[in-house]
């Protein structure tokens, strides 16, 4: 009877334990269904988007949650910063690398690379020499140099998602190419910078540790881009060789979701960068494996993998909202509420600063290897891309999170600074940057103007590199319009060049080996999907 008693306690207190994960996940799930309602009813809104509106509802849910648990809680789920980088992020990045252009991606491989990767280090270094300089005489409490060194890290990743739900591609197809290409380059650039901070010895500040530092990048950059390519590949050719879609498409469909998540695992297991390994693995595998599926898998894994995109976006916005009244977080700073303005007032103004000060030297170091004046940046354009890049999310929020708590929560006045003061950042710049945008972009550039005056003679970027097919590749027969006659022209179009150079040695080598488009035919039983245009 005694035995039989613990038992049915211990079923009960499970019971209840169960039932409030079931209360919460019910209440999240149906807030994403809410989310989704209400961005489609505000579409055509001029002001608002889907991010903004996620984050709306999780600042009211967070309220009424607030209220209801007289202050003890705002939100429904736990924050765990692993959770975000190992479910969450994954199918939004993969799915941009999935969905890009890759014609227009690689032939305007340099301009990306200069905003995402080299402008990404200089707003680092100016974020973080200005936070040690800033925020060590507004005493908020202990930080080091790894902390701010983090710091720069963390506000230089923009947020590519809520901008680009802002731009429209069809109004300026050549900004929102732009702003696309920089901001998945500066994401993985800007957590490998993170990752390589983590990983650096502090003790000895010198040329060495320096050397170190710069080695640790490269390293973590190169060869998470090798595992991606090589993981993409090996896709590729498993679906080439055994083809299962004469058996079950669900097999295929199966199998290019799971090995697209072990590239991003995998690079987590071997401490490299699982964004930049995933996006790369995105890439190859719509080059090659993707084409290597029968038509019903196509549509099937192109729609599966932008619908979980769509809801990890959403969820984590949602959760952002929520997250911000957590009253752990503010009842360290609630004692001194104008110390956190003044440390976010600064974090913003340097952000600020730090993009303005790669976007315009770099524009213009792009406009003098331009030939003609239809492909460079004027001011009104060189602004915008300011502007877009302004916004801060959620890579922001995570690294914050991995650097300033412990499973989701703080005991250390600055370290709760540092979170509350990204929460107000994120928020700030979402909303009222976000509001701002499009208003700011048809106001600098009129739909009548936009960006279609600046199309180039190789149209470099007249198509946005997102689309919801897969890219018409053109046949050019034996006519090269871009084939380099010398070296002056190889110097002067490197990307141009670098890219049919490419296209040979894939056609030849390449797609005979792990198929693609034109090596691998449809089955003849499906061929007739209706989908062709995918």
């Amino acid at each position: 009877m005694g035995l039989d008693a613990v038992a049915r306690l211990g079923v009960s207190i499970l019971s209840d334990d169960d039932q409030v994960s079931v209360d919460s996940i019910t209440l999240f799930v149906a807030l994403l269904c809410g989310c989704i309602v209400i961005g489609h009813l505000l579409e055509e809104s001029r002001w608002i988007n889907d991010s903004i509106t996620a984050l709306v509802i999780g600042l009211c849910t967070g309220g009424i949650i607030l209220l209801t648990t007289k202050g003890k809680s705002s939100h429904l789920l736990e924050f765990d910063e692993q959770l975000f980088f190992i479910y969450v992020l994954p199918p939004i990045i993969f799915n941009a690398g999935f969905q890009v252009k890759k014609k227009q991606f690689f032939r305007n491989f340099v301009t990306i690379m200069l905003f995402g990767a080299v402008g990404t280090l200089i707003s680092f270094s100016i974020i973080s020499f200005g936070a040690k300089e800033l925020l060590g005489k507004l005493d908020i409490g202990f930080l080091e140099l790894r902390d701010y060194l983090a710091i720069g890290a963390i506000f230089s990743a923009t947020d590519s998602v809520c901008t680009l739900q802002v731009l429209n591609q069809d109004e300026t197809p050549r900004l929102y190419s732009l702003v696309f290409g920089e901001g998945v380059v500066n994401d993985a650039t800007s957590v490998v910078l993170f990752n390589a901070i983590q990983k650096l010895d502090l003790s000895h500040i010198n040329s060495r540790a320096a050397l170190v530092f710069t080695g640790n990048f490269l390293y973590l950059f190169l060869v998470s881009t090798f595992l991606g390519f090589l993981i993409g590949l090996l896709s590729a050719y498993l679906i080439k060789k055994i083809y299962l879609g004469r058996h079950s498409t669900d097999r295929e469909v199966a199998l290019m979701i799971l090995m697209a998540y072990l590239s991003y695992v995998m690079a987590e297991l071997f401490d490299l960068s699982g964004i930049l390994t995933v996006f790369i693995c995105g890439i190859v595998m719509s080059h090659y494996t993707w084409h290597n599926v029968t038509v019903n898998s196509k549509v099937t894994t192109r729609h599966a993998f932008a619908t979980l995109s769509f809801i990890a976006e959403i969820f984590i916005f949602l959760y952002v909202g929520m997250d911000a009244l957590d009253i752990e977080k503010w009842r360290f700073v609630k004692g001194s509420p104008g110390k956190s303005v003044g440390v976010s007032a600064a974090l913003l103004g340097l952000v600020l600063v730090g993009r303005a000060c790669f976007v315009f030297p770099l524009s213009l170091l792009s406009n003098c290897l331009k030939r003609s004046e239809h492909n460079k940046f004027g001011l009104k354009q060189q602004v915008t891309i300011w502007w877009a890049g302004l916004m801060r999310g959620s890579v922001s929020m995570a690294l914050a999170y991995n650097q300033f708590t412990r499973f989701g929560h703080t005991q250390q006045p600055g370290n709760a600074v540092m979170i509350t003061s990204t929460i107000t950042i994120v928020l700030f710049s979402t909303v009222v940057f976000g509001l701002i945008t499009k208003p700011l972009v048809r106001f600098l550039l009129p739909s009548s103007q936009g960006f279609n005056n600046l199309i180039s003679s190789e149209q470099s970027f007249a198509r946005p590199l997102l689309t919801n097919g897969q890219e018409v590749e053109v046949e050019m027969g034996n006519v090269d319009p871009f084939r380099p006659s010398s070296l002056s022209i190889l110097l002067k179009e490197p990307s141009h060049t670098i890219h049919n150079h490419w296209r040979r040695f894939d056609d030849a080598f390449m797609r005979p080996l792990f198929g693609g488009r034109g090596f691998v035919p449809d089955a003849p039983e499906l061929s007739k999907g209706g989908c062709d245009q995918y």
